[in-house]
């Protein structure tokens, strides 16, 4: 009977450490913006203005740190590798498999050491490695690419080292490699969702949370609208397009992507056409007071954006609004994508168990925020959450640093007025990767207008070689 008290408390402290195990954790990784303007001819028009969001990733044992982007849009976790002296390489950290004690190699895929990827103006070679990958303080065991080769256009010249994909894990090569998916399956995070919160001012920080929200971030309800397909990309269903909330006609019979890893708004020339010509945005910002808003209907609410949120102004008297063509041929396209203009605007929450993705309109210091318009009932009903339920999706409280389960709702409605901050970037940079399965079939090909910027267009998924 002596020793029960002591058995009693050794297995109480060990169920509490499972249990706290299984739990997990709610971190928030910081982001840097980078935004590069580049003239590339006499007018406007061959103006190019390049934006991303980038932030730590630590990896092996002990720490070796990396800058990536956290991509939604691409599904491998790629870094420099030791062995690569490709001067992209050596300009920028370097992984060392030989100083890390818990690294061993992994084969890529099809019993392949040896991988290569071709980006729409670059390429990579590289091999595969499982270590430890750590995020704000976290760590799980996954598998990444290092490179063992790099392009100097466009790779050299980044200030970031390379990129976390974060699509659905099958963008991935497969689950050991899709970070998201390893740090759910080891029970690394409270719940198994991400959530992303992109601002364009310097005194406010950018960062993507792992394992639930921020209550901070969010000026509206958390909507959820469904997945339309678990092909790799964050697909969903937009149904029309609103210029000051009045239905355009304009359909989007495309796949519509959400991707953090796109500068501009992207989409089908033809599509492109019509709300250039619909929005009429002068060369010369003369009718920029007298610009609608943009909107997009998801879920019978409008999400919509400022002129200042989609026309990017390099001066007094230079404007440019953010529209890209992307025309990709099936099975990656049409495809339309939100990307960071639209992500400034929108706090977004990604849950790829319950198949959907979760808009809030995103908190700025010193901005009023909008109202979010419902004009019908849903078309696209979002089945009841399995995991975690929706009433009880952690949120973080930046306030009491405690997790809860309180959404803040909306402040007050703002009719028509402009959101007047300062914007400094709005560019024309994606990374864009095609899911796994497309790539038996096609490889993807890549078109672009000659203004569009974009610099990480991934024109196949991984290539093995042996």
């Amino acid at each position: 009977m002596a020793f029960l008290p002591v058995i009693t408390a050794v297995t109480a402290a060990q169920l509490l450490f499972v249990a706290a195990e299984r739990m997990g954790a709610t971190v928030s990784v910081p982001l840097q913006r980078r935004v590069l303007t580049e003239e590339t001819g006499s007018n406007i028009d061959d103006m190019s203005r390049r934006t991303a969001y980038f932030g730590e990733v630590m990896l092996g044992t002990p720490r070796q740190s990396f800058l990536v982007i956290f991509d939604t849009g691409s599904g491998n976790l790629i870094v420099p590798g030791s062995e690569c002296t490709s001067t992209a390489c050596t300009t920028h950290a370097r992984f060392s498999r030989d100083d890390s004690s818990t690294s061993w190699d992994s084969l890529c895929r099809d019993m392949s050491e040896t991988i290569s990827v071709n980006f729409g103006t670059g390429h990579i070679k590289g091999t595969c490695a499982r270590d430890q990958v750590c995020l704000g303080g976290i760590c799980a065991e996954g598998c990444f690419i290092t490179t063992t080769e790099e392009s100097d256009r466009p790779f050299a010249p980044f200030r970031f080292d390379g990129l976390l994909g974060l699509g659905l894990s099958a963008m991935a090569i497969d689950s050991e490699f899709s970070i998201m998916h390893q740090f759910a399956e080891q029970h690394a995070l409270r719940d198994p969702v991400f959530s992303v919160f992109f601002s364009d001012q310097e005194d406010e920080t950018s960062e993507v949370t792992f394992g639930g929200v921020v209550n901070d971030h969010m000026a509206s309800e958390l909507i959820w609208v469904p997945l339309t397909t678990m092909s790799g990309y964050w697909e969903l269903k937009i149904e029309e397009i609103t210029l000051d909330g009045m239905r355009q006609g304009v359909g989007m019979e495309s796949r519509v992507s959400v991707d953090t890893g796109t500068s501009m708004l992207a989409g089908p020339s033809g599509i492109m056409k019509e709300l250039r010509s619909a929005l009429n945005v002068e060369s010369d910002c003369s009718n920029l007071e007298l610009l609608p808003s943009l909107g997009f209907i998801v879920s019978g609410r409008i999400l919509s954006l400022n002129p200042v949120e989609y026309v990017r102004q390099y001066s007094q008297t230079a404007c440019q609004v953010a529209l890209m063509d992307l025309d990709l041929p099936p099975p990656s396209g049409p495809i339309f994508i939100l990307g960071i203009p639209f992500l400034q605007k929108y706090y977004t929450v990604y849950d790829e168990p319950n198949k959907r993705i979760g808009f809030a309109v995103a908190r700025h210091k010193g901005q009023v925020p909008e109202l979010l318009v419902e004009v019908e009932k849903p078309s696209l009903e979002v089945a009841p959450a399995t995991k975690p339920e929706l009433s009880k999706l952690s949120t973080l409280d930046r306030g009491t640093g405690v997790a809860n389960v309180k959404v803040q709702q909306v402040a007050k409605a703002v009719h028509r007025q402009q959101i007047l901050h300062s914007k400094s970037g709005s560019g024309g940079d994606f990374l864009l990767q095609q899911p796994v399965e497309d790539v038996q079939r096609q490889q993807l090909v890549h078109s672009k207008s000659g203004r569009s910027g974009g610099f990480l267009a991934v024109t196949a998924q991984p290539n093995v070689s042996n």
